[in-house]
């Protein structure tokens, strides 16, 4: 079944953040600090792997070389000028501030959570390999790996930052399930090199993920999403301008 891969993954981070919200309260707030701190690292190192996996190549003598570096350079520059004209970080906020309005229970770090997670579950290889693989072969096994990884990431996020985590479900299926039922338009030119530079740049945008995690500078990281298509779309027009 199609997209099932998708529905088990939004099913999973529901799951996870709603446990992880009935732990919420049981934790002291010395706690929940170290726990941020933990992940935080922990994202920014899973980041960093995936970048240096898609970045560096092997080539003759056992060499390493760098690959993809110019237009990882154009798709984070063009990507964030798009974000930032599409406005993604303060709409999915403003998202986040909805939802919370129109829930009994108050809580300053609702959209926090919400865009946080959504985030880490949309931007990393595995959602943009896994939905395409969905979609391509009807092969649902990388996103069941990630549901259980998302599943339990979930409790522990919203242990932290509150029931916003389970509402990021949302975004996942939205993302997910659009590029499952893309995969087989862009099929064509879905090569392992275009799969691999989406991956570089999914990569660094977990990095930056981790930056404000701990707190060392916020960076609008909805806004650099499209960056991450941006190799797809080079690809796409070369090939119709046949570069």
């Amino acid at each position: 079944m199609t997209g099932l891969g998708t529905l088990v993954n939004t099913g999973a981070v529901i799951v996870g953040g709603m446990a992880g919200t009935m732990l919420r309260s049981g934790i002291p707030e010395k706690y929940k600090k170290i726990v941020m701190q933990g992940i935080g690292l922990s994202v920014l190192f899973i980041g960093i792997s995936g970048t240096i996996k898609e970045m560096l190549t092997i080539i003759d003598g056992n060499k390493l070389d760098r690959q993809f570096i110019m237009l990882m350079i154009f798709s984070l520059v063009i990507g964030g000028v798009i974000g930032e004209l599409l406005k993604i970080e303060e709409r999915l906020e403003n998202i986040g501030e909805w939802f919370q309005s129109k829930l009994p229970a108050k809580g300053g770090s609702f959209s926090t959570g919400f865009v946080t997670a959504s985030l880490v579950y949309c931007v990393g290889a595995m959602a943009i390999v896994g939905a395409l693989e969905d979609g391509l072969s009807g092969n649902p096994s990388t996103l069941f790996a990630k549901s259980i990884l998302d599943g339990i990431s979930a409790v522990v996020f919203a242990a932290t930052m509150g029931v916003g985590v389970a509402f990021s479900a949302i975004p996942v299926f939205i993302y997910q399930g659009g590029i499952t039922l893309l995969a087989g338009f862009i099929k064509p030119w879905l090569t392992d090199a275009v799969i691999s530079q989406m991956s570089l740049v999914g990569g660094i945008l977990i990095f930056a993920i981790g930056i404000n995690l701990l707190e060392i500078r916020k960076i609008n990281v909805g806004n650099l999403l499209p960056a991450v298509f941006i190799p797809l779309v080079y690809y796409v027009i070369r090939s119709l301008a046949g570069i």
